[in-house]
């Protein structure tokens, strides 16, 4: 299940992807837009800008802006920035151990090949296709 966090940065990201071309956004009217507090935004905002998903500014005329086109931005890269895991089992997780049954597990094979449509489906989506209101 995608978190909060992952669902609220893609929430974000599309917010910002709308205002391409304006500068740099406040972080209360992207909070205030999206309906989320301040104090939340700009924790995600933060994690954005430390993975360089975003371009963030301080002082007057500050906020946030993508550093690239909406096309240039795979949801699945964004869902990992976030921390989300996108594997189905903890066997599939990146980093995982695998378990000590992975060799003979009968079930292992369909897990991998979902996760694997996982995958390609958030790869083959970008901000550019969330920003398209059909």
């Amino acid at each position: 299940m995608i978190s909060t966090r992952g669902r609220y940065a893609l929430r974000f990201l599309v917010d910002l992807a709308e205002c391409q071309g304006e500068g740099f956004t406040a972080l209360k009217d992207i909070a205030s837009r999206q309906e989320i507090s301040q104090k939340y935004a700009e924790r995600l905002l933060a994690m954005l800008s430390d993975k360089n998903i975003v371009d963030a500014k301080h002082g007057k005329g500050g906020g946030y802006k993508l550093n690239r086109e909406p096309k240039d931005y795979k949801i699945s890269e964004i869902l990992t920035a976030m921390g989300e895991e996108l594997a189905p089992v903890a066997c599939l997780t990146c980093g995982g151990d695998g378990c000590s049954r992975s060799d003979n597990c009968r079930t292992l094979p369909m897990w991998k090949k979902f996760h694997k449509v996982v995958r390609n489906f958030f790869d083959s989506v970008t901000l550019a296709d969330l920003m398209q209101k059909n």
